[in-house]
């Protein structure tokens, strides 16, 4: 009896022992990453940081902000793309840094070949942008632009990435290999407010491909999902398909948005928004759902 007592202590300490070095590990290998990125950026001399205010590139320009101190610009686009607290939060967070920020008001919602919503369309905006950033790099005499693409953006449809590859603009988060959650144990360490925020997308992810982007659509995205922000939905999506608006929820948060009374509340709000018909889908929120139609 006493040789099976202490044959379970036995067991029981080297689980233990095991997941501490587990743990170890796996803190010390998100600090060897922390201090290649540190590497990476250092390297620049001096850099612009295409600054949206999400998770990826709050953590991006705080790295930045480390490593080359003064020597650092965040710049922000702003158009009916992006909704209007987004940019407020970014530019809190760049001045909670003390990093010089810009907002750059885009004129993408003026191209006829971004507005007709083909499957390039992320390649276009970003292509765009980009143009518009390496100007401001070339007046302004910093070396290198980069953006806060990291290693789980990969395995989705990212013409955008193809895009800044081709351009030479620096993917450093990438070069890291750091990944979402990686970015996410990081921020919180550095007690970033953005390291649990929800993942950003600009309004434009929420109209299918082929569907022409108007403004008018857009500020009917922003205002459904502020609806559902002011409920407490977080992570939520409002898709567009022509006049029904199909909202995407955690797959947890399913049952208490069909609750009569939450569901009652969100139907008159999204009707006077301009939306006849509003639906859930069963199959819940996921990031770039729209792109399911490229592979059917």
């Amino acid at each position: 009896m006493l040789y099976v007592i202490l044959q379970k202590i036995y067991i029981y300490e080297s689980i233990s022992f095991v997941n501490i070095f587990y743990l170890n590990m796996n803190t010390n290998h998100l600090a060897e990453k922390r201090d290649w990125l540190l590497s990476i950026l250092k390297g620049y001399g001096s850099l612009i940081v295409a600054f949206s205010g999400g998770v990826d590139s709050s953590f991006l320009l705080a790295m930045a902000n480390e490593a080359l101190n003064k020597n650092l610009l965040a710049v922000t686009a702003s158009s009916e793309l992006f909704p209007e607290w987004e940019t407020r939060e970014a530019g809190d967070f760049a001045k909670s840094l003390g990093v010089e920020h810009l907002i750059l008001q885009s004129r993408i919602m003026h191209r006829a070949d971004f507005i007709s919503n083909t499957k390039e369309r992320c390649y276009l905006c970003k292509k765009h942008l980009i143009e518009e950033l390496l100007t401001i790099a070339n007046h302004r005499g910093i070396q290198y632009v980069a953006h806060g693409a990291n290693i789980d953006d990969l395995s989705d449809y990212r013409p955008g990435f193809v895009a800044a590859q081709e351009m030479g603009i620096k993917s450093p988060l990438v070069d890291a290999n750091l990944t979402k959650n990686d970015i996410r144990r990081l921020s919180k360490q550095m007690n970033l407010p953005t390291w649990n925020k929800p993942s950003l997308a600009c309004l434009a992810s929420r109209i299918p491909y082929g569907t022409p982007i108007t403004v008018k659509d857009l500020k009917m995205v922003d205002q459904a999902e502020q609806v559902l922000f002011g409920l407490g939905f977080t992570g939520c999506r409002v898709r567009v398909h022509d006049k029904v608006a199909r909202i995407e929820v955690d797959t947890k948060d399913i049952e208490r948005i069909i609750d009569k009374k939450t569901r009652s509340f969100v139907l008159e709000k999204l009707r006077k928004i301009g939306f006849t018909h509003v639906a859930v889908d069963l199959e819940g929120y996921r990031q770039g759902s729209m792109n399911r139609d490229l592979t059917l």
